[in-house]
């Protein structure tokens, strides 16, 4: 297998309403303005499934299209949505989906054939995307995107415009999460022809399925809004009327706006997040979220050394990185895997059972001798490196840390590079880095959502580290031991360890969202092992 990123009723709003309408005072029974307005710290860099591979997109993307399923209580529970009920065969394999009267934004009505557009244009070489492996387990999937089959032959059809089957290569038991994720929604062919290259990257080139629709976005514009889509086929529980969100990558600026009403939510770090420790307004929202250095291989030949790897890991100081540089509550990590994304059948967490503590030690003294030792077997004398990170504040404060610790390490030189995300992006997918920091989002909760960012062929491995034994382990845990939750577990620790004792990348912390939010805020849907929020059923109460 290949792979890589919500939820209360509004019956008490509805009550609230009534009740308000009712009153005798406009002062005291006024609705209040169904309006959000939301901080993000980097600017959107894609409205196309297809493309998207960062958590914004993938956000802005759950809030405006919708898929047969949505998902609810943190992620671990999916419910249906454009799908009005889904039969699954006895060996797991086969899903027989019959579709609700939906229609898109435009008017048009949502058919099976949407679906199976949607997925054969994820699939198809032609479009590049780098998420396509999500839908290797579906039959055929892989063929087709390496170009040994054609798209007809994928396992999605359509049997009218209300019926699809979905045919899996084995039993995935987290299939159905994956259903609730963007990259599985349908796509609108005579759209996606419409706008041609252009698709996905404004907010006119796209049309709707889900609760908003994307609005005064231009593509590389610091704000947007999401507007409530009148189409949508559920739209009596969608309350906001529009959500509207600006780039703000300071905090004290974000600190500001909140302070004076600009705003009704803030992300803060640094200082910043330390003065608002106790603010009655503060919310943390620890994620799944796992921040990282890669350490590209194809560049440095350096890298492929198990030893210089180590080095570089060994100066980071995670702690400190968490409690000196962040201080927004996020933690340092204890490994790759991020602590709660998943219990295992023994009941215990992840990231605690694979723990290698070699892996994310602090030892100065030890990684200047790796390094001598690893120079040595390659025949390196110096390395000038370029640290590349996105300019999100925070990021670029762990790059300057990281910049200093790394220059610790004798002949060793590091420039840090940070530029906007969407151009971090592209320089990061192709490769065009020396160190890179990089995040991951999970998009569902099992540890095969982060383990296979590390196998040889995988699109995001673009660090190029290859470990025959690693490829060996994740595959027996999908297709070997799909069926036996015990061993599919243990194979999973041990390809963690793995990772970890070869020191693969360098794991940094896990993140906190440390937020202000305005206590008339209420039912926004968190997910903190995939798609963070959804606000289908947020509204502001009196």
């Amino acid at each position: 297998m290949k792979k890589n990123i919500l939820i209360t009723g509004a019956a008490a709003l509805a009550i609230a309403l009534t009740l308000g309408a009712c009153g005798a005072k406009k002062s005291s029974s006024a609705t209040p303005k169904q309006v959000l307005r939301w901080t993000e710290n980097g600017q959107l860099p894609t409205n196309d499934p297809a493309q998207a591979t960062d958590t914004l997109s993938f956000n802005v993307l759950l809030n405006t299209q919708e898929g047969l399923y949505r998902a609810s209580d943190k992620g671990q529970k999916t419910n249906l949505a454009l799908a009005k009920s889904v039969k699954v065969s006895a060996d797991g394999k086969t899903y027989k989906v019959t579709l609700r009267n939906a229609k898109w934004s435009n008017g048009d009505p949502i058919t099976a054939q949407d679906f199976v557009y949607g997925w054969q244009r994820v699939v198809d070489p032609k479009t590049k995307s780098q998420d396509a492996f999500y839908l290797y387990q579906v039959e055929n999937a892989e063929a087709i995107n390496t170009g040994k089959k054609p798209l007809s032959a994928l396992g999605i059809t359509a049997q009218d415009s209300k019926h699809l089957t979905i045919k899996l290569t084995k039993p995935v038991s987290y299939f159905k999460k994956l259903l609730a994720w963007p990259l599985f929604f349908p796509q609108n062919k005579k759209a996606v022809e419409k706008y041609g290259k252009k698709f996905g990257t404004n907010s006119s080139a796209q049309i709707y399925s889900g609760p908003y629709k994307l609005a005064k976005w231009s593509g590389s514009s610091d704000s947007w809004q999401l507007v409530k889509n009148n189409r949508y086929w559920d739209k009596k529980k969608v309350k906001m009327s529009v959500i509207k969100e600006q780039v703000v990558k300071d905090a004290n600026t974000a600190l500001n706006l909140f302070d004076t009403g600009k705003v009704d939510e803030a992300v803060l770090s640094g200082q910043t997040a330390v003065a608002q420790a106790k603010s009655s307004s503060r919310v943390d929202r620890l994620s799944s979220n796992l921040t990282r250095v890669d350490l590209n291989e194809s560049k440095n030949p350096a890298f492929k050394n198990a030893d210089v790897r180590r080095a570089f890991s060994l100066v980071v100081n995670r702690k400190q990185i968490a409690s000196n540089v962040l201080q927004d509550g996020s933690r340092g990590a204890i490994g790759f895997t991020p602590i709660g994304l998943a219990t295992g059948p023994d009941g215990q967490d992840f990231a605690k059972t694979s723990k290698v503590a070699s892996g994310v030690a602090y030892d100065v003294a030890k990684a200047k001798k790796l390094l001598a030792k690893g120079f040595a077997a390659t025949g390196t004398k110096s390395l000038n490196l370029t640290l590349l990170t996105n300019d999100i504040e925070t990021t670029k404060s762990v790059g300057e840390y990281l910049q200093s610790q790394f220059e610790k390490l004798p002949n060793v030189k590091v420039t840090l590079k940070s530029i906007p995300s969407a151009q971090y992006l592209q320089l990061k997918s192709a490769g065009d880095y020396d160190l890179a920091i990089a995040g991951w989002q999970s998009v569902f909760g099992d540890p095969i959502n982060f383990l296979d960012i590390w196998e040889s062929d995988s699109s995001y491995n673009s660090s190029k580290w290859h470990n025959a034994e690693f490829d060996q382990l994740l595959d027996d845990a999908e297709n070997k031991y799909g069926n036996n939750a015990t061993k599919r577990w243990d194979t999973l620790v041990k390809a963690e360890k793995l990772l970890l004792k070869e020191q693969a990348t360098i794991p940094l912390y896990q993140s906190n969202n440390l937020q202000l939010l305005k206590s008339k805020v209420k039912g926004i849907n968190y997910n903190p092992s995939g798609v963070p929020y959804d606000w289908k059923t947020t509204y502001i109460a009196k």
